[in-house]
């Protein structure tokens, strides 16, 4: 394939004016040996056919040298990232190799090729990405913060390329990603141009319209505007020349994307907006008289024009976490208008222009490299977890670098960012989970607050422990971060569960002392019976002394009596009311109704109350309907029948086998073992004339308990099969219910 070929007229005619351009800039900052082989490689690599143009028809050499340019121009130039760009594309085709690109250049640029060349495919598609690549493209941009300049770069570059391209889908996708990724990144790196440049070309693509309005008012009122900066800034170049101050005063219109952004948040029309342009006052002053400088120029500026106090922005003091410098003020000019006026240093200038990357300059001044790094780690195990929606994802992204967040040091210097709104507690967790468990406080500034204390960008922060604090429920109020939250609640738990663990110690100790036994399947009743959900929470009563431990023993044994007794304690008390009556009858000399299989002309039905079986004393009871229903004597029903109608009660007795099976319910209680119901309903169906009508099992805990409804003949049936079903391992108690 020929060089002609490749290049089409107009594409010919940029190559040699960008190759011209780079070739120029690069001559200072490259050997003569780099260049010549750079050269040659380019050269060569478009004779033989190398470069293939992508399917949207963008040609890579093009591209490729535009970034290298944009790069140079926009940023601190940087020898392994021009390279890198400019050779990447010919190693990933093979017409080099990395470990040639190692020896010729070395290996920090070998190292950025190896980065390019992993998302290289993602340059083929150029517009919407897939779902996985995107989630690879973004974890290869954690990697190496220099790769994350150059895809930013690079996108810019097309950007400015594809204003009259055919393929409408593609520059709709490109223009969206731009806002929603590639402008939030050089944001948050500082590339300021950079991202305003992007935003503007993505509202000029998506809302061509919006654009054109706004770029017409801003020429139709550029006369009017350059008039008033001039009137504005002239009284403030004199006093600074004669304060003996050096630099250069300029206007800059604000960019067509943020004046939009106004127009549609606070719902104003162009004319309403006071602050179209700012006022930038550019010192130039040695790094050590910086901040002086600033502060005697933001003076001089308040001598002429009233300042506004609220509006003071001070990031000379405490920086951006991204490295921008600025003294930002906001003054009434002529005719009340009021004019933001921003004043730094020529470092500064470089630093806000260009970004992260003009630190690379200053390599003796300190600044906050190490929490871009964070940051770029944190967006790293974001993005390993994947995400399903690739434009959900661009979103999130976009609002997450936008949050507000702050930035705070502990006594050693260390910075640690968090969320707005975080509190000393979050802080504490964000050093070490122990320490955020055993944090009482914090000194803020020397001072001692509070640990719902909500921190602010430059505090210092010095965490007070206690070896005996323990984490609080109530703390779960004010976290905000998610690491806090979930390190609480771990907490909680284990102290719960360990607390418990020792309440239940404690009262097995004082039971055993007592020379009582514990009936698990009992405690867990008693302690349902206490209004407990869990047992855990009445351990930790227990071990928390809110239970007397007498009263509670007390409690228990009341309670164990209660359920031993409970059929014996209803069959004494019904007792004593069917003797007495008995006793009266046998005065009278009633007769006794006689029930059974034999039985005829008697109509009566038995009670489904207490269910009474074959060899169980009865009563009868006359009903409204004339039938008699029969009651065990037993029965809790009978008690309070036999006080309000004693003249129906009948006595009662079974004639003879009644051959027939009467219904009966066992409640089961045991421990929840494998196997354990499997043994209990096969011992009942191997049971003859027994047969099992239907089960009921629930477990808690370890114990379960079940009611089991039977078929039987007779009460020495029932009682014989209550015995064999105790005699079952796992089993704790068996009784008859009427339930």
């Amino acid at each position: 394939m020929s060089e002609n070929a490749f290049f089409t007229p107009t594409e010919r005619d940029a190559l040699l004016i960008i190759s011209a351009k780079l070739w120029n800039n690069l001559r200072n900052d490259f050997t003569s040996g780099d260049l010549r082989r750079l050269n040659t490689i380019i050269t060569t690599g478009v004779e033989q056919g190398v470069y293939k143009r992508d399917k949207y028809g963008i040609n890579p050499v093009i591209r490729t040298l535009h970034t290298a340019e944009l790069i140079h121009d926009n940023i601190a130039p940087d020898r392994s990232m021009t390279i890198a760009v400019l050779i990447y594309n010919l190693c990933r085709n093979g017409h080099i190799t990395e470990m040639q690109v190692g020896e010729w250049f070395g290996s920090d640029v070998a190292k950025l090729v190896h980065g390019l060349i992993k998302i290289s495919h993602l340059y083929q598609k150029q517009a919407a990405v897939e779902d996985e690549n995107f989630r690879k493209l973004l974890v290869t941009f954690a990697e190496d913060i220099r790769v994350v300049i150059i895809m930013i770069i690079d996108r810019l570059g097309l950007m400015r390329n594809i204003n009259n391209h055919p393929n409408e889908k593609f520059v709709h996708d490109i223009s969206l990603e731009s806002r929603y990724l590639y402008a939030p990144l050089a944001h948050k790196l500082g590339l300021y141009q950079v991202k305003s440049e992007l935003e503007d070309l993505s509202l000029k693509y998506l809302q061509r319209d919006v654009y054109n309005k706004i770029a017409a008012f801003l020429k139709e009122t550029k006369q009017a505007r350059e008039k008033y900066i001039e009137t504005f800034t002239a009284p403030i170049r004199k006093v600074l020349e004669r304060e003996h101050i050096k630099c250069h005063v300029k206007g800059r219109t604000k960019t067509i994307n943020s004046i939009w952004n106004k127009v549609r948040t606070k719902k104003v029309e162009m004319n309403d907006i006071y602050d179209l342009f700012a006022i930038r006052i550019i010192i130039d002053t040695p790094v050590e008289l910086e901040k002086r400088d600033c502060w005697v120029a933001y003076s001089l500026v308040g001598d002429i024009y009233q300042a506004n106090p609220s509006r003071l922005r001070d990031w000379i003091s405490m920086p951006k976490s991204n490295g921008y410098e600025s003294l930002h003020g906001t003054f009434k000019g002529p005719q009340d208008k009021w004019v933001e006026v921003q004043i730094r240093s020529e470092r500064m200038d470089e630093v806000a222009e260009r970004g992260l990357a003009a630190h690379w300059r200053y390599k003796g001044v300190k600044t906050d490299g190490g929490g871009i790094d964070r940051w770029m780690n944190n967006v790293r195990e974001v993005l390993e977890e994947g995400s399903k929606d690739r434009m959900e994802l661009i979103r999130n992204m976009h609002m997450n670098l936008y949050d507000e967040e702050v930035f705070v040091f502990t006594p050693r210097g260390d910075v640690f960012q968090l969320p707005k709104g975080a509190t000393i507690l979050d802080f504490a967790f964000r050093i070490h989970s122990k320490v955020g468990c055993s944090c009482t406080g914090g000194k803020v500034d020397g001072k001692n607050q509070k640990l719902n204390y909500k921190l602010r960008s430059g505090d210092t922060v010095e965490i007070l422990t206690s070896s005996t604090q323990v984490p609080r429920l109530d703390w779960l109020n004010f976290v905000v971060t998610s690491k806090a939250r979930n390190k609480i609640r771990q907490a909680i738990n284990e102290a719960q569960s360990k607390k418990a663990d020792m309440g239940r110690e404690l009262m097995q100790r004082r039971f055993k002392n007592r020379k009582i036994e514990i009936d698990d399947a009992t405690m867990s009743r008693f302690i349902a019976k206490k209004g407990y959900k869990t047992s855990t929470d009445f351990y930790v009563d227990v071990e928390e002394e809110k239970i007397e431990m007498g009263v509670l023993i007390e409690d228990y044994l009341d309670f164990l009596a209660k359920q031993q007794d409970t059929s014996k304690q209803h069959e004494t008390a019904e007792n004593f009311v069917l003797q007495h009556r008995e006793v009266e009858e046998d005065k009278s000399n009633d007769d006794i109704l006689v029930i059974g299989n034999n039985v005829k002309g008697v109509n009566y039905k038995l009670s489904r109350c207490c269910n009474p079986i074959y060899g169980d004393a009865i009563v009868g009871f006359i009903a409204s309907d004339g039938a008699i229903k029969i009651h065990r004597r037993d029965c809790g029903n009978l008690k309070h029948l036999t006080g309000k109608y004693p003249y129906r009660i009948i006595k009662s007795k079974w004639s003879g086998k009644m051959g027939k099976q009467f219904g009966a319910t066992l409640k089961v209680v045991g421990n929840d073992d494998i196997g354990i119901v499997s043994n209990i309903t096969s011992l009942i169906n191997k049971e003859g004339n027994t047969m099992l009508r239907s089960v009921s099992i629930t477990s808690n805990g370890g114990i379960f308990e079940g009611y089991l409804v039977i078929g039987i003949n007779s009460l020495d049936s029932l009682d014989l099969l209550i015995k064999k079903i105790k005699n079952l391992k796992g089993v704790k108690d068996v009784q008859r219910t009427s339930h």
